[in-house]
């Protein structure tokens, strides 16, 4: 094994009531891909938050190129060679490529006016290393997320970084734009860089990593090179147990029809017709871009229709509103938990209580004992790892604030339930739980969608599955039926439609 270029050893951190990091280790070599993994709550983030300097450590030391090191801050690990890019990009959309990757360190002459010429030579050199066919001129928010997340990756080697950290890379991006991700990260890796790769997707860490390093509770738990171990084995290491059977469905006891939606069409969907009975899961499959997320916006009301009809329980609805959405019964939780599913800002309990204030309130008062009754009920039932209640939200682990979230769709006490992307960003712990408590709540009768672009987790959870192309459905079949090559065909548009329910 090659001399580390950046060692962090012993490493503890704490906050009230909360010991995040406790002997947490981590080595990066050069030339390789280190995988960090760890359930949500393991102190992965902590532990990249205290190498640049955001947290300051209480014990332990940081070596970088075999030296000591203490940051002060992003700025400063980042002159020193150390990048990191965030699942949420630090890009601004109404900027220039060149102008976001030069932001706050523009090349100008002696009298400060910025020499656009040399700037724009400059990242266009940077765009031709990573295959990125756009000028540096064009405006950064005309890109993809894909080719954003490479003006990111040119933004660290303008810094001239020897250690990139990639948190969570692939979570939005199309499976073209994660292979061209994969060539670039081969050839940084092949050119001596030394990478951290965070991601739930354990597939990705066989594909890509060299070597895994394991966290568990703040506690460093193992480093295993990736050619010496396996998926089972790496699971049993992150959760301390292992997990026997990954999806844990439970056979479908169908009830009555509860949603009916017959031919609806409005932007980018058209002519959608499906049912959904009581206690079954319909899974929705398909490409980025195919229009799940805008067919479940319309069905809960935060996205007009011009065209069809829905019917809950019999009864015709026609939500113009999410307000209208919940009060008819129907609840979405949406695949952006941070942008659209929780106030960041504000408590675990204000979060989860927030769509159900009216069920909580006496007249026009608050009844703020039943509240805390409830969000404690909900906090014990889904294991949230949260200090209290009253935690602010944003402190919580990316899994944590996704059971959140599930939780304050289900005090609305909905009919249907709509998860989309339910388990995006979540370790496959906390996965396990949220899929036994989708069970759970199946088997009392309740109605879920779950849109998901992960094809196992379509497959291994839903009773019947609906494949979306291009706003159409392309294709039905019920789980039995159902494999992977099937639901590929449709989501490009083979309109298999081989309708076995």
């Amino acid at each position: 094994m090659k001399q580390p270029i950046l060692e962090l050893k012993g490493i503890h951190k704490a906050f009230p009531g909360v010991k995040a990091l406790d002997d947490a280790c981590l080595n990066v070599y050069p030339g390789k891909v280190m995988a960090l993994m760890g359930e949500n709550g393991a102190g992965k983030s902590t532990l990249m938050k205290v190498l640049t300097g955001i947290y300051s450590r209480d014990e332990g030391e940081i070596f970088y190129e075999n030296a000591p090191v203490n940051f002060t801050g992003p700025r400063h690990s980042q002159e020193a060679g150390i990048s990191i890019i965030h699942q949420e990009l630090n890009l601004l959309p109404d900027l220039t490529i060149a102008e976001n990757i030069f932001l706050g360190r523009e090349i100008t002459n002696v009298f400060g006016a910025i020499k656009w010429s040399v700037m724009f030579d400059e990242a266009q050199i940077l765009l031709d290393r990573l295959n990125v066919k756009h000028k540096p001129s064009q405006l950064l928010g005309e890109l993809s997320l894909g080719e954003q997340q490479m003006v990111e990756i040119a933004k660290a080697l303008s810094f001239k970084s020897q250690v990139i950290v990639m948190d969570e890379p692939t979570d939005a991006l199309t499976d073209t734009e994660t292979a061209s991700l994969f060539t670039v990260i081969n050839e940084l890796r092949d050119e001596g860089y030394g990478i951290v790769y965070i991601s739930h997707r354990l597939k990705e860490i066989f594909e890509i990593c060299d070597d895994i390093t394991v966290l568990r509770d703040g506690k460093f738990i193992a480093e295993r090179q990736v050619a010496e171990t396996d998926e089972d084995s790496l699971i049993e290491l992150m959760v301390g147990r292992r997990l026997d059977e990954q999806y844990p469905r439970v056979e479908s006891k169908h009830g009555t029809r509860c949603l009916e939606v017959k031919n609806l069409s409005a932007a980018d969907i058209d002519d959608i017709s499906f049912t959904l009975d009581h206690g079954e899961i319909l899974g929705i499959s398909g490409l980025m871009g195919a229009g799940r997320t805008e067919l479940m916006k319309v069905i809960y009301g935060a996205m007009p229709h011009h065209s069809g009809k829905m019917l809950v329980e019999g009864k015709a609805v026609n939500p113009r509103s999410p307000q209208e959405g919940l009060a008819n019964g129907i609840a979405y939780i949406s695949e952006d938990r941070k942008g659209d599913g929780l106030i960041l800002g504000l408590s675990v309990k204000e979060n989860m209580s927030l769509c159900s204030l009216q069920q909580l309130s006496k007249g026009m008062q608050l009844d703020h004992g039943a509240e805390s009754v409830a969000v404690e009920d909900f906090i014990r039932l889904f294991n949230i790892k949260t200090p209290s209640k009253n935690q602010i939200i944003g402190n919580l682990s990316g899994g944590n604030q996704q059971k959140v979230a599930i939780a304050k769709g289900l005090m609305t006490r909905p009919k249907v339930l709509i998860l989309d992307e339910p388990t995006r960003g979540v370790d496959v712990g906390a996965k396990k739980e949220i899929y036994q408590l989708i069970n759970q709540f199946k088997e009392e009768g309740m109605s879920i969608i779950l849109v998901s672009s992960e094809m196992p987790e379509v497959l291994g959870m839903s009773d019947r599955i609906l494949v979306m192309h291009q706003g159409r459905i392309s294709g039905e079949f019920t789980a039995i039926d159902a494999d992977q090559e099937k639901l590929m065909a449709c989501a490009f548009g083979n309109n298999i439609m081989e309708k076995t329910a």
